[in-house]
């Protein structure tokens, strides 16, 4: 039996609803993986209530009873990436006009952003698309890990959460013992021949600097000594963002929970003013993000912890897939504009059903 044949067994686990986690940190050439019996796996509303656990999280954009936050918490085991090649997709997946109901969804989350009540808004989308019949859990993630060599990636399953795989450039919080760091990614732009463009325009370098402020209001408002590196290209897919690092000093890892609670949500998967934003988007967006554009990743309150933005994914049913992405509207944006750039994400995940 060869690597593909025993990592499938993922694919058997997830029918017998075990829970379990598999994910590709950006640069590594391993996988690692947690699986946990069915009492093995912890719930909670507050993320607070994380403080002391050990193992896989992801949790939602809300938390509620419905959708909790997830925590597996089991062992982890470090796995070979199975050697394949998935080649190119032929599909040419062009863009799908602009449908009647997103215009009316843009004005919504516009009107705030034209009258300063808000500097920029996240609006997102749900898209459906029929199950194809061979689909398989595992070999998707194993594509997604191959045709997205600069991000994060991963795949997870559990009885309360459903099955989510998902990949994503957006680092959230990471470190051990005193050394943390958080990031704040902001801007976009295609990469030109394969490389991160030189110049960056005025309304991408703004949008970063909104996203910094917000991170180190928070940070200073918690009391927390920092220092930053950028900001700086990062690549993800064809295209690059702007991302700067916020160094700081944390008293104690068994406390992750209550550092999650203070740092999540950020301005990059709701907007500015974050907490107003956040209220402004559970009250309008019109449907429940579930997991999407909340966080997913590894927490140990004796080891290292890292957690990156749960972005560009899509859930996992019996017979269809759920689609999501969004971006960051800002005061001069256009409704075809943005329609272009979650249009652009999307084919990218549309390009693992291949």
């Amino acid at each position: 039996m060869g690597d593909i044949e025993r990592f499938l067994a993922i694919d058997v686990a997830i029918r017998d609803n075990h829970s379990l986690a598999v994910c590709r940190i950006p640069g590594e050439g391993k996988l690692h993986l947690t699986v946990a019996d069915y009492n093995a796996t912890f719930t909670c509303c507050d993320a607070s209530e994380l403080n002391g656990k050990e193992g896989f999280v992801i949790a939602p954009f809300f938390t509620s009873e419905e959708y909790p936050i997830v925590c597996i918490q089991a062992e982890e085991y470090e796995l070979p990436i199975p050697e394949d090649t998935f080649p190119s997709p032929d599909g040419d997946y062009p863009f799908a006009r602009i449908t009647t109901s997103y215009p009316k969804r843009f004005r919504r989350f516009a009107a705030p952003l034209r009258e300063g009540v808000m500097n920029s808004l996240m609006l997102s989308r749900c898209v459906k698309t029929d199950r194809p019949n061979d689909f398989s859990p595992a070999l998707t993630f194993l594509r997604a890990c191959c045709r997205n060599p600069h991000t994060y990636v991963y795949l997870v399953h559990s009885p309360y959460s459903g099955t989510w795989i998902g990949f994503s450039p957006v680092p959230f919080l990471s470190g051990e013992t005193t050394d943390w760091q958080v990031s704040a990614l902001g801007g976009i732009q295609p990469l030109i021949n394969g490389l991160a463009p030189l110049a960056w325009t005025e309304k991408n370098c703004n949008e970063q600097q909104m996203m910094a402020d917000c991170i180190q209001a928070q940070l200073e408002l918690a009391g927390l000594e920092w220092s930053a590196v950028g900001p700086y290209a990062i690549l993800s897919e064809d295209v690059a963002h702007l991302k700067k690092d916020f160094h700081f000093k944390f008293s104690d890892n068994k406390y992750i929970g209550d550092l999650l609670k203070l740092l999540y949500p950020t301005p990059s998967v709701c907007g500015i003013p974050c907490k107003e934003a956040y209220q402004f988007i559970i009250n309008r967006e019109g449907y429940d993000r579930r997991y999407y554009s909340g966080f997913v990743g590894r927490i140990s309150p004796d080891g290292w912890n890292e957690l990156f933005l749960n972005l560009q994914c899509m859930e996992v049913f019996p017979d269809i897939l759920n689609m999501y992405v969004g971006s960051n509207l800002v005061e001069d944006t256009t409704a075809a504009e943005e329609w272009r750039i979650t249009e652009a994400k999307l084919r990218t995940l549309r390009t693992l059903l291949d």
